[in-house]
């Protein structure tokens, strides 16, 4: 069966009509509570699984499978870090979150630091999040229309607009509390997907997957540990970075940790975090397994390689057969709106609470809802606007673009949390973090571009967030005082 642009838009309208009915019973009598923090109730079993799609994405999708061709397995060192991140966010963010009773996290800074540190997180967030989930979701589009819709002359920008759009639709009413639930869906899509591409992959092929990684590894793509310290793929910084990301991209993030504050306790939503650092470990090791299946398919039958890496999967799920193509739409457009999604909600969540102060507003309920709508579509504009930009630039591994980004927008944000809750005996000066924060990134890009030359041939990859975090630490650090011991003793 050929897949044509009417079977795309109308595998797109059914899983948007399914998305649309969780909508409707997930936001009925729903108010801004629901909205910014599920009333409190989701159960910690659901917010674990549905957060395993929002953690992957449309970028682990399409570019973890491509990634294998240049990196083997290295990526697994980075997702092995995660688990020490998990256990972070677990022992102490969560509880730091959930005794302040926060619904934006950055409500924090404003606390510990003063109103211009607090404004600065949410900046870094808002710019972090716009550009990392435009991204994740410009590949969705980007697929769809390379592959359909430009044969038939509908121009990119048409398509752009018609996904983000339906995003709006149905997280406008319900926000968080409808995400909780559309993330169990996309999960399942996405994951079953994958595995189903797998098996075709090896029934094509006639081999069953013992015999395929064991001629992975003849081949040398089932490599995991890069011994050359001076490699962008070396173990140590890959295990260090996928820490310090899960720490920064996760625990810092409005938008995965208000899907953790949801949870009925504190307890609840430990054990949705250690429960969900388990299951990225198997997932992503299914998304390389996957990988590795795609090469070997190359190799078997003489498949063209696309020119990018990110082209690889759908170029052979629709070469393959009709089913393993609708098979990969339905995951590609779960794993495009699982980020895209909670994003929008997190992004309005951030501006109402620590822009327009939403928590100490004397503004009625009616107010609050109608600001809350404008914002939503406000950063729904932009969202579009980037996803359009973005087009151009797009040469590399998107995977390997998005941690660059997030390694110089989520460095001040490490910086600024890790300063706060460790050196509690500091108080910095509030007027001059922002500037601090500003320049952690610009120091380190400058440093990237020169690294080869002025530290023996050093590349840096994902550890650049490592980096960018310290300078912001010891920045805050060199502007802090000594708190005064009667002062200290009366603040806790």
């Amino acid at each position: 069966m050929q897949i044509t642009a009417f079977h795309t838009l109308l595998i797109v309208a059914l899983y948007f009509l399914t998305l649309i009915v969780i909508s409707w019973f997930t936001s009925r009598r729903a108010n801004n509570d629901s909205f910014f923090t599920g009333n409190h109730s989701s159960p910690w079993f659901i917010v674990a699984y549905g957060m395993i799609g929002a953690s992957l994405s449309g970028v682990t999708f399409m570019s973890v499978p491509g990634y294998v061709q240049s990196s083997q397995f290295t990526y697994m060192g980075v997702v092995l870090g995660y688990i020490l991140g998990y256990a972070v966010i677990a022992l102490v963010l969560l509880p730091l979150y959930y005794k302040l009773q926060l619904t934006s996290i950055y409500t924090f800074l404003n606390q510990r630091f003063g109103n211009r540190s607090h404004k600065t997180g949410s900046f870094f967030f808002i710019v972090s999040r716009l550009m990392g989930s435009a991204l994740r979701m410009y590949l969705v589009v980007y697929v769809l229309y390379e592959f359909f819709f430009e044969p038939m002359g509908i121009p990119f920008i048409l398509i752009a607009v018609g996904f983000v759009v339906l995003i709006l639709l149905y997280t406008f009413k319900g926000g968080i509390k409808t995400i909780i639930w559309t993330d169990t869906l996309q999960t399942t899509a996405m994951i079953v997907a994958t595995i189903a591409c797998i098996w075709f992959l090896l029934k094509d092929m006639d081999i069953s997957f013992v015999e395929l990684m064991s001629n992975a590894a003849k081949s040398g793509y089932t490599t995991m540990f890069d011994t050359d310290w001076r490699s962008q793929n070396f173990f140590v910084k890959q295990l260090l970075s996928g820490m310090f990301i899960t720490i920064a991209m996760t625990g810092l993030d409005q938008d995965m940790m208000q899907k953790n504050l949801t949870c009925r306790s504190l307890r609840d939503a430990q054990k949705n975090v250690f429960s969900l650092s388990i299951s990225l470990v198997v997932v992503n090791f299914i998304f390389l397994s996957l990988g590795v299946a795609l090469l070997y398919y190359v190799q078997h039958t003489g498949f063209a390689m696309p020119d990018k890496a990110d082209g690889l999967f759908p170029a052979v799920a629709f070469c393959l057969s009709g089913f393993t193509a609708v098979l990969f739409l339905i995951g590609l457009i779960a794993a495009g709106y699982s980020s895209a999604d909670g994003t929008l909600t997190a992004l309005t969540t951030t501006f109402c609470y620590d822009f327009l102060r939403f928590d100490t507003s004397t503004k009625t309920e009616a107010e609050k809802v109608r600001i809350r709508k404008r914002t939503h579509i406000m950063f729904t504009i932009l969202f579009l606007l980037i996803i359009i930009a973005f087009k151009p630039f797009h040469t590399d591994s998107l995977i390997k673009t998005l941690f660059d980004i997030a390694g110089y927008t989520y460095g001040p944000l490490l910086g600024l949390f890790s300063f706060g809750l460790i050196m509690k005996r500091y108080q910095p000066n509030d007027t001059y973090i922002p500037y601090i924060a500003i320049a952690s990134p610009i120091i380190c890009y400058i440093i990237n571009l020169n690294s080869v030359a002025w530290l023996n041939g050093y590349i840096f990859g994902f550890e650049m967030l490592i980096l960018n975090g310290l300078l912001t630490f010891f920045g805050i650090w060199a502007i802090s005082k000594k708190k005064n011991r009667i002062i200290e003793l009366t603040t806790h």
